[in-house]
């Protein structure tokens, strides 16, 4: 079923629980992910970064998870991340997406803010939702990731965009970690109570679960996984003798590991039967 970034988002609050978030790479990945919705009857959110909508990849995959969206019978939402841009998100729009972040974390707050704003007033009269990010997100190549989102800066961000979703930076960094990080839970239970956007956690790949369940309980409601499933498809397909059978019930088999992977999350983040 289609459903908005805040339609889905509304969900996970009250429910208390989070929507993974899961970024798609090809027809493998995809399959993974619609099947464990499917299995698990879980809501969730299909999402591709901002380079897939500019190359060839994002117009042959949108068709596709379009049509995935509207055969499945639980909740499922198609979202830009990380929209690089204004043209970025008006280009996700076309193809169809039903949210769409942009990312205008590493200009100063004022800029954030006059950026973000245009972007929910253009999205508005779509239909679409949008997901903003304050403080920015780094990569686990960074020396440090400890620069926390300010409680005073998160209430002014939302009340002057008028975002639905937020993603803050509370210990995460996009890519592997050495080591799993710690995550500021006291900061985003200051958010949550501070704000009324749907808090988002990217970064999630590689963080312990006993973090993520304490996330979620914090007031996370959607968490992002990238890395884990470029893991989970390489892992898959490493795995089989490339040449032991026609390529489609090879590829079947990497997909039925991402599968794995996403039904995992899932449960994890406790969407497992909240879609029914």
């Amino acid at each position: 079923m289609r459903y908005t970034l805040k339609e889905i988002l509304d969900l996970a609050q009250e429910g208390g629980f989070a929507v993974p978030a899961f970024n798609v790479y090809n027809l493998e990945t995809l399959m993974g992910v619609a099947l464990a919705a499917k299995e698990t009857k879980a809501p969730v959110i299909i999402q591709m970064y901002s380079r897939l909508f500019n190359t060839g990849t994002g117009e042959f995959m949108a068709p596709v998870i379009i049509d995935v969206m509207n055969k499945l019978k639980t909740p499922v939402t198609f979202h830009l991340d990380h929209g690089a841009g204004i043209p970025e998100c008006i280009r996700a729009m076309r193809f169809g997406t039903t949210g769409v972040m942009i990312d205008a974390s590493t200009m100063p707050i004022d800029e954030n803010i006059e950026t973000t704003k245009k972007v929910v007033d253009m999205a508005r009269e779509a239909g679409v939702a949008v997901e903003g990010e304050l403080g920015h997100i780094g990569s686990t190549k960074d020396e440090k990731w400890d620069a926390y989102t300010e409680v005073e800066d998160a209430v002014r961000y939302v009340e002057e965009t008028g975002i639905d979703a937020l993603a803050i930076m509370v210990g995460t960094a996009h890519g592997k970690y050495a080591q799993a990080p710690v995550l500021a839970i006291d900061r985003i239970k200051e958010i949550h109570a501070n704000t009324r956007a749907h808090l988002v956690l990217h970064g999630g790949s590689g963080v312990g679960d006993n973090q993520i369940k304490a996330a979620v309980n914090a007031g996370i409601r959607k968490i992002n996984f990238g890395t884990d499933v470029c893991y989970a498809f390489m892992d898959g397909y490493k795995a089989l003798d490339p040449y032991s059978a026609p390529l489609d019930v090879t590829m079947s088999k990497v997909a039925q590991n991402v599968k794995e992977f996403a039904i995992g999350k899932i449960k994890l983040l406790g969407a497992e039967q909240k879609g029914e």
